[in-house]
């Protein structure tokens, strides 16, 4: 294991095979790209299973991985080129026609493979797939992506656009978006110029990071048995003690997360369990509150903190099945757990000054996440983030009126969007008088493997893909007062 937290990257590159072999990684994300868009299913869930059942390798589950979410990131940024080498427009297009075109155009212009190799296994996906009948217009469409490298590609596709459009076309992601990040991006510090930094680190693959629970294993111990079980390359955080990033595998493989003694989570949401334990509380600590705690990962981090200091922890749930998934995750640490299915927004007036520390989770539109969920972007529509604002907003009050006076509640979303971070905080403190916003950058510099790095300026906290090599999320920390609940 590498002590200076790097690791090499071990990705490799598909070869062009023989038919029998070249069709099945291809072939498991065709049927992964045709789930997700006719039952808008979620690929990181459809994936695994392809892979498993066409019994990929190592080797060709890593290129299927790579094809089939860098397909769905960039679907935008193909789709601009590919409607210049059309006789019709794309939605004329059989969806099915369309699904090997794009993913042709991502082995041609995205993938380390070979020209021909791409256009070849395109043409054959397509008579497998579909019919002798579209595969001409395929071979004859890919080999004219061939005839420009990307560079000049994205050029032609953005002549003429204004800057915001240029980028949305560019990087692949709906304008209403650019336009969310980069006023999220000015509204915590940075430069709007950069802008085409965040894009770029929104649309490049996420490692798998691991979370060791306190008291149950230690992250070197959990880097060790990731080397030697899964035969990966390992780094520790760079944020958080207990993370461990880790090259590849498949950590369902791994005894220590399958006995809940480690989990899966990014970096940044375990950074967030680490910064709230973080936070100086008055008296004597009994209770700590998850109110959104499915499917259970930060609930599992805090109560590995919780054990150590003899503290119980609630967690809240409003979907049965979601409740389930809590279970298992916090299974090695049952005796500390209590988990509960309820509506959060009710859990304040049934329990009020019931916590020492309150995490607030809440349901958003997982903007900040992007990276993780290829199909995500194609999907949300600002309309979303009007529905989910109330909720929100109720969920940040219960969870006010459940903490104690002297307490501490944080209010976390993986998303960067103001209307649901910043925003929302500031519209929830114009009403209550008796919470004091705490800066969170401060008490993550406390709480940081490296007390210096760099957070941005308080008081809220905002983590970045490019800057902090996290998912995009939010936190917002506030300390109860002794004042007359509202």
């Amino acid at each position: 294991m590498n002590r200076d937290r790097t690791f090499n990257n071990r990705r490799t590159g598909y070869q062009y095979r023989s038919k029998a072999r070249r069709d099945q990684p291809r072939d498991a994300v065709f049927q992964t790209l045709r789930r997700v868009e006719e039952d808008d299913a979620f690929a990181n869930l459809v994936l695994p299973i392809e892979i498993e059942r066409h019994h990929l390798n190592r080797r060709d589950a890593a290129f299927a991985t790579e094809l089939a979410y860098g397909t769905l990131r960039l679907q935008g940024r193909y789709d601009a080129i590919l409607s210049r080498l059309t006789d019709r427009p794309l939605k004329e297009l059989d969806p099915e026609v369309m699904t090997v075109l794009r993913m042709g155009t991502h082995e041609i212009l995205g993938m380390r493979v070979e020209n021909y190799a791409a256009v070849d296994s395109s043409v054959d996906l397509a008579r497998d797939r579909i019919s002798s009948g579209p595969a001409g217009m395929i071979n004859a469409v890919l080999r004219r992506v061939t005839q420009k490298p990307l560079e000049e590609w994205l050029d032609l596709i953005t002549a003429g656009l204004s800057e915001e459009k240029s980028l949305a076309v560019a990087f692949s992601y709906p304008e209403w978006i650019v336009w969310a990040l980069k006023d999220s991006l000015v509204a915590s510090g940075r430069e709007a110029a950069e802008l085409p930094q965040l894009l770029h680190a929104q649309n490049a693959p996420a490692y798998v990071t691991l979370s060791a629970r306190p008291t149950l294993v230690t992250a070197d111990e959990l880097a060790i048995a990731a080397e030697t079980y899964l035969d990966v390359d390992t780094r520790l955080g760079e944020l958080s003690r207990e993370a461990v990033v880790i090259s590849g595998g498949d950590p369902r493989r791994l005894r220590l997360v399958t006995r809940g003694y480690a989990g899966v989570e990014d970096e940044g949401s375990q950074f967030l369990v680490d910064i709230l334990t973080a936070v100086p509380v008055s008296g004597t600590e009994r209770t700590w509150v998850d109110l959104c705690a499915g499917p259970g990962g930060k609930t599992a981090l805090l109560a590995g903190f919780a054990k150590e200091k003899d503290v119980s922890v609630i967690a809240n749930e409003v979907a049965e099945h979601r409740a389930e998934l809590v279970k298992d995750s916090v299974k090695a640490l049952r005796d500390t757990v209590t988990v509960i299915t309820g509506d959060g927004r009710d859990f304040g007036a049934k329990h009020p000054g019931k916590a020492d520390r309150v995490l607030v989770d809440a349901p958003c539109s997982g903007l900040g996440s992007l990276r993780r969920r290829p199909e995500a972007r194609w999907r949300k529509q600002p309309a979303d983030l009007q529905d989910l604002a109330p909720l929100q907003r109720d969920l940040l009050h219960s969870a006010a009126q459940a903490t104690k006076p002297g307490g501490v509640l944080a209010y976390a979303t993986c998303s960067p969007h103001l209307s649901e971070t910043r925003a929302l905080v500031q519209s929830v403190l114009e009403k209550r008088e008796d919470l004091e916003l705490l800066d969170a950058t401060e008490f993550a510099k406390l709480a940081a493997v490296n007390p210096a790095h760099d957070f941005g300026p308080g008081p809220f906290l905002q983590l970045w893909p490019d800057r902090d090599d996290t998912d995009a999320m939010f936190m917002a920390l506030m300390r109860k007062q002794e004042t007359h609940e509202n």
